[in-house]
């Protein structure tokens, strides 16, 4: 009986063992798939759900002597004339000579489902010939859209990322201080009403198209909730949400179920290059035919000297400058390095590190390679 007894319990044992290694397994590969995917809110957008640009034309006050000159910009002593006579002061644009006022643009984005009182931040750039908006308050702008609607007022002190002083011999200029910012500058007015809704469906926009991850969302959506989705083309994806789902009070849990989702993206192989910095960004899907590749840097130094000939003292002549030219050459030596073909991007810059290449020179191999035929990427260059 007790013979029994152990044999049973070893089994069990050996049995929960395999579950738990298998359900670590499981959950290894799980965590894997996970870390290899980003949620669709990463990358998509629903259309409809977007900012919208919001400008106005304001003026600075309280400036050192570094605004406007009124006298040869007319638009700023026209604005501080017309502000004047809303305060119940009449003078005339001749009259107005000070230099402590500059008109400036101001600029917000506002965004979606933004509600009266809500505060936004606005940039302010200047206009006219002011050498400075550092001390600067803006006074009340009204910000309008495209539609030339008032969806939001300005004002406030700035805050300026620079400086500008200058003497009557030197200047001293950090950074740009003829544009400012004002945190938290402007209070929302009006609404912008949002529809996201065409119908009873509503529309997903990837923000890199792609006909491979717009198929990979339709089939993850349609397997949660059946026949629900169409992929339109690269981009859009086409939801009409379930029976339970379309009142405005389920709608709003539905979108959220759908942007926790998550998905493996796919995308065109790419080497991105900044010839300025020198920079090379290369994606994982980069692959290169067999190619055989040889670099070398080639020296040339000339240097010029200058040597005075004077005559024997005995001997008729004069004393006369000549110039004295020495050339070098010099040529490093290379070796002829064969990538072979399908080789990962890791690979071939490990090949590449074998001949000791710089980053620059990377960018005359990448383009060779590309003008050869055998880099299966799309070279963009910056």
């Amino acid at each position: 009986m007790g013979k029994k007894q152990f044999t049973i319990r070893f089994m069990l044992k050996c049995v929960i063992t395999s579950f738990i290694i298998a359900g670590t397994t499981l959950i290894s590969l799980f965590v894997h798939h996970v870390q290899a995917a980003v949620r669709i809110k990463d990358i998509a957008y629903v259309q409809g759900v977007r900012e919208n640009q919001l400008y106005g034309y304001g003026i600075v006050i309280g400036l050192q002597g570094t605004g406007d000159n009124s006298q040869i910009f007319k638009l700023t002593s026209q604005m501080a004339v017309n502000i004047f006579e809303k305060l119940g002061v009449l003078m005339d644009e001749k009259d107005f000579f000070s230099k402590n006022t500059a008109v400036v643009m101001v600029t917000t984005n506002i965004p979606a489902f933004a509600r009266p009182g809500d505060k936004l931040d606005i940039t302010l750039s200047s206009i006219g010939d002011c050498k400075s908006l550092e001390g600067g308050v803006l006074l009340q702008t009204a910000l309008q859209g495209a539609d030339n609607e008032v969806y939001a007022v300005a004002q406030g002190a700035l805050t300026v990322g620079g400086y500008s002083i200058k003497g009557d011999a030197q200047s001293v200029r950090k950074n740009i201080s003829t544009t400012a910012h004002i945190s938290n500058g402007a209070i929302v007015e009006k609404e912008i009403h949002t529809t996201f809704l065409k119908g009873q469906a509503l529309n997903i926009v990837l923000r890199d198209p792609d006909f491979t991850t717009s198929t990979r969302v339709t089939e993850l959506i349609n397997n949660i909730y059946p026949n629900s989705s169409v992929a339109v083309d690269a981009a859009v994806i086409n939801i009409r949400p379930p029976q339970g789902f379309q009142s405005d009070e389920t709608i709003v849990k539905f979108i959220s179920t759908l942007e926790e989702l998550y998905i493996k993206t796919d995308s065109v192989a790419k080497i991105i290059i900044n010839e300025r910095t020198g920079t090379i960004v290369a994606d994982q899907h980069v692959r290169i035919s067999t190619v055989a590749v040889a670099h070398g840097n080639l020296s040339i130094t000339i240097k010029e000297e200058k040597e005075v000939s004077q005559p024997n003292m005995l001997g008729a002549g004069e004393t006369r400058d000549m110039a004295r030219t020495d050339i070098q050459v010099s040529e490093e030596k290379s070796r002829l390095t064969v990538l072979q073909e399908g080789v990962s991007i890791s690979d071939v810059a490990r090949a590449l590190n074998v001949l000791g290449v710089t980053p620059r020179d990377l960018i005359s191999i990448f383009q060779a390679i590309k003008k050869a035929g055998a880099l299966h990427a799309e070279l963009v260059i910056m």
